[in-house]
């Protein structure tokens, strides 16, 4: 690993096993990104690699007889307004009104290891050795503004993580008005653009289109990253390429709030990636002083399609963006009674649920909405971090402790970012919410979004809910948040600062998780946002996991479950078995697949055990039996394969291979049943190809075995009978196969 600079020509080489990123300081002083892509030899000199011609209004940037335009350059952090007429990374406005910014190359560092963002969560390094960091300083000479670039080459993988910071140094204040955490140009576009898109209930669905001249991309605009609908990620990838082979390009932004993620074809097939904050409704004025810090970006090159580009993500999120005592732990098997009670519980009830969970071999218990205030329903006590001893007598601390007294863990759900008109935190602090004067606050759900730009509003609720985890025994909290954000107009700051005020509240946000983590680490956090509404690599920097959707069918949680893995690792992913009829879809499915699914993620049920029959509740032991065989393997020791897509056929197919290729577990599921069907054959992968392996799976509560090398497993294929999903169920039918490999047994090659 190294990042090089080579004073003669003005480049800086950023190159590993794995990439090379090459930027070159031009004559005006700017920036421009010579190359992107698969490693190469490094040299001296890249400059031939600068394109320049004789064009059609072309407007130069240096005396004659330069051809040099910033239109036709492929610049490394662009800025609208001096010959370049695309998106801009960056936009300032100063004192007299000009968005006019020439940021020209005064210095740089290298260092070894990865600093902190202050304030933002960011992927991290535990040594020096592992990354290097370059830092490139540029300055607008006018308004006496510096622009840090910064750059991160992990060691072992195609990883670049970027972020910019914007300095004041000037006595006249700036308003940033666009601050792009990266921007990537490339030559050519012989793209494809793959984005995770969907709605409540049907969140992060595969979506791929091929690039056109113009503007593509994706916007978050709901105050909670993309909400259910976008989430901040896009991959370009060729047009032949596959999950496992060809060339793809990932960008992941590791922030929680409003994101922009977008591509710009120019007519002369030039593409431009930004990632960052979405500019709408977004300004920072800045004074004298004072710096502002852009979430991280993270880009991933990869040769082995959109599953090579994934497992990097996930080799970096799962041990490098997650954090604390959890980060590396199996998750606890939990029981949540929401499905099986909503509102509708006591004490006694509670308590008989948790017994009914321990005989089948929970390990956590965890009550959800409806403990606090006077919340009976959902118009009224959010904000009130109070137990309701009408409910609960013994309150969270005693109701933990009996709860730990029948061998369970205890865990709990809170909403601290929301409040109820009807509930005594609004009666006595009603300019704690976000609102616009003189204009009708919209609600969602009966509730309304807390001032967490304010410093007042983030200690009162801090102080609230851990004086419950000092007097309780709490091993879980399940961080919900059930609405987008309206309105965002606080109080609290002026005028001229309203344009802050979502970007304010993340750090809001982002301070209070930090505190609470901090002072609890040994809580493991699961965030939320009504399902999957901010799943995003800024909330899994604080919860390691993410409720996955509120689409707890096992079909549906196939497709949900599918795109989420293009970015996210399964130990992020939260995913529960519930009750049938499924009260999202009314939709019945086996038990059986309910389970398989479910285990792909860090598994858990949601529903009332004692409407279970006998033989249910034999194959939910069993279940979890299984999970605890399994769960290091799926969850922190093992390569995740996308085998089978379920947005592109019947069959959804997925595999966990360890890192020694010793073990596997494998889904195989279907969504209707077939009538005469064709042959069909399960491929594998990552599998060792000299190895052999016995294949472990159930039909019809009957196990089989057989054994077979890597190879055939792979490219031949487990043959599938229909008839054996047709016993599992038919509609909905899926086949779960684990593989060990036979010790001491190998092929000898001969011609």
């Amino acid at each position: 690993m190294a990042i090089i600079f080579h004073e003669r020509s003005g480049i800086f080489h950023l190159t590993n096993d794995h990439v090379s990123y090459l930027i070159r300081i031009m004559e005006n002083g700017q920036l421009e990104n010579l190359y992107y892509g698969k490693k190469i030899r490094d040299r001296e000199d890249f400059s031939h690699l600068h394109d320049e011609t004789a064009r059609p209004h072309l407007c130069v940037s240096l005396p004659d007889p330069s051809m040099l335009s910033m239109q036709y350059t492929r610049q490394e952090y662009p800025v609208y307004g001096t010959g370049d007429y695309r998106t801009p990374a960056l936009t300032i406005r100063q004192e007299n009104g000009s968005r006019i910014s020439v940021f020209t190359y005064e210095s740089h560092t290298i260092q070894r290891g990865k600093p902190a963002l202050e304030g933002l969560p960011a992927t991290y390094t535990e040594s020096d050795d592992e990354a290097e960091t370059l830092e490139i300083r540029l300055f607008d000479k006018v308004s006496s503004t510096a622009l840090i670039l910064s750059y991160t080459l992990f060691e072992d993988l195609p990883v670049i993580a970027r972020h910019a910071r914007i300095c004041q140094e000037g006595d006249a204040p700036v308003l940033i008005e666009r601050a792009m955490s990266c921007s990537v140009e490339f030559l050519g576009s012989d793209f494809e653009m793959v984005q995770l898109s969907g709605a409540w209930a049907r969140e992060r669905y595969v979506r791929v289109r091929p690039l056109e001249i113009g503007l593509q991309g994706v916007q978050g605009l709901a105050g909670t990253c993309g909400g259910a609908e976008e989430n901040p990620f896009l991959a370009l990838k060729r047009p032949h390429t596959t999950e496992h082979q060809g060339e793809v390009y990932g960008f992941s932004l590791v922030y929680s709030g409003n994101f922009l993620a977008q591509t710009e074809v120019s007519p002369f097939d030039m593409t431009r990636v930004l990632m960052g904050i979405s500019p709408e409704s977004f300004a920072w004025k800045l004074e004298k002083g004072e710096t502002f810090t852009t979430p991280e970006a993270v880009m991933v090159w990869s040769d082995r399609g959109l599953n090579g580009m994934s497992q990097v993500y996930h080799r970096l999120y799962r041990r490098r963006l997650a954090r604390g005592y959890w980060r590396d732990r199996e998750r606890p098997i939990l029981l949540n009674n929401w499905e099986g009670t909503y509102f509708d519980f006591n004490e006694e009830k509670l308590l008989q649920m948790a017994r009914k969970a321990k005989e089948v071999g929970v390990e956590l218990f965890v009550l959800d909405d409806g403990w606090f205030g006077e919340r009976n329903d959902d118009f009224r006590g959010l904000g009130d971090w109070f137990c309701n001893t009408d409910k609960i007598p013994s309150g969270i601390g005693g109701l933990s402790r009996k709860i730990n007294e029948i061998g369970l863990k205890f865990g709990l759900w809170v909403e601290l970012e929301m409040i109820n008109m009807d509930s005594d935190l609004y009666r006595a602090h009603p300019d704690f919410v976000l609102r616009t004067p003189d204009r009708y606050a919209s609600h969602s759900r009966h509730q309304h979004v807390l001032d967490f730009t304010r410093q007042e509003v983030v200690d009162h609720i801090h102080d609230m809910i851990a004086k419950i985890l000092r007097e309780s025994e709490i091993s879980y909290i399940k961080w919900d948040m059930n609405r987008y954000m309206t309105e965002p107009f606080s109080a609290h700051l002026g005028a001229d600062r309203q344009g802050e005020v979502m970007h304010r509240y993340m750090l809001g946000v982002y301070s209070l998780y930090e505190r609470l983590t901090s002072e609890f680490p040994q809580v493991l956090f699961e965030s939320c946002a009504s399902g999957g509404a901010r799943f995003d690599p800024g909330m899994l920097y604080y919860a390691p996991q993410a409720w996955c959707s509120d689409d707890t069918d096992a079909n549906e949680r196939c497709k949900i479950q599918y795109g989420t893995s293009m970015v996210y690792p399964l130990s992020m992913i939260g995913s529960h078995v519930s009750a049938v009829p499924n009260h999202q879809l009314s939709r019945t499915t086996p038990l059986e697949t309910r389970g398989a699914v479910a285990m792909f993620g860090t598994f858990g049920y949601e529903l009332d055990l004692d409407t279970l029959s006998p033989g249910e509740m034999e194959t939910v032991k069993n279940q979890i039996i299984r999970m605890k065989k399994l769960r290091r393997l799926i969850q922190t020791d093992s390569d995740f394969y996308r085998l089978l897509s379920p947005f592109e056929g019947n069959e959804t197919g997925w595999i966990c291979v360890s890192g020694d290729k010793s073990r596997a577990a494998a889904l195989l599921c279907q969504r209707l049943n077939k009538v005469n069907a064709s042959w069909l054959r399960f491929k594998l992968a990552g599998l060792e190809e000299n190895t052999s392996y016995r294949v472990t799976f159930e039909v019809g509560g009957i196990t089989r075995s057989f054994t077979a090398f890597g190879d055939e497993l792979m490219y031949a294929g487990i043959p599938v009978e229909r008839e054996d999903l047709l016993r599992q169920g038919g509609d909905f039918a899926a086949l779960f196969y684990e593989l060990e490999a036979d010790q001491g047994v190998s092929m000898i090659r001969g011609f």
